[in-house]
């Protein structure tokens, strides 16, 4: 299948197809901006913000161009509002509102990963845990062992909630690969 109908499944909501597209550009633009900042945390950090403001606003991307050249171009503009912020300091509260229109990416549908996670036993899946970065970490431990809702873990991290089911996306896949590799 090609990619134009991948976006086209994740402009109707497909989860799937959300899952596909992050999996599948994830390492371009994490690469690009690793290159640009020369920083672990902050290229995770605008790659996770990059992927929730497409995912927001993917009902405006124009197919004329090019998926990824559009996604690295979101990106540049997170880095330059990040860069922006470390300048200035000043921390905006991230509105009600702002959070209401974040994207529904959360299925409520197990995924591969979810059964993968669940069937681990439980001092091997924490083991498995602590081989993720702690930003992961703490994610997986919010919403698996204490049951927290998106809402809850975006308001216990302060972070949007698109921020937080990407980085539960994240989170769930690089765990399930962590349990594949140890199988």
């Amino acid at each position: 299948m090609e990619i134009n109908k991948y976006i086209e499944m994740a402009k109707k909501g497909d989860q799937v197809a959300f899952t596909y597209l992050l999996d599948h550009y994830w390492n371009e633009v994490y690469g690009f901006m690793l290159k640009r900042t020369e920083n672990e945390t902050d290229s995770e950090d605008i790659t996770i913000e990059t992927f929730s403001k497409a995912f927001d606003k993917i009902a405006t991307y124009n197919p004329e161009f090019q998926f990824n050249t559009w996604l690295i171009a979101i990106a540049k503009n997170v880095h330059i509002d990040m860069l922006r912020k470390k300048r200035s300091t000043v921390f905006v509260e991230i509105t009600d509102e702002e959070d209401q229109q974040a994207y529904n990416v959360a299925d409520s549908s197990p995924s591969a990963e979810d059964e993968l996670i669940t069937e681990q036993n439980l001092s091997r899946l924490l083991q498995f845990i602590k081989e993720l970065k702690p930003h992961y970490q703490e994610v997986i431990q919010l919403r698996y062992f204490q049951e927290m809702s998106y809402q809850e873990i975006a308001e216990q991290l302060n972070e949007p909630l698109s921020n937080v089911k990407i980085k539960l996306l994240r989170a769930k896949k690089l765990l399930a690969a962590i349990i594949e590799s140890k199988r």
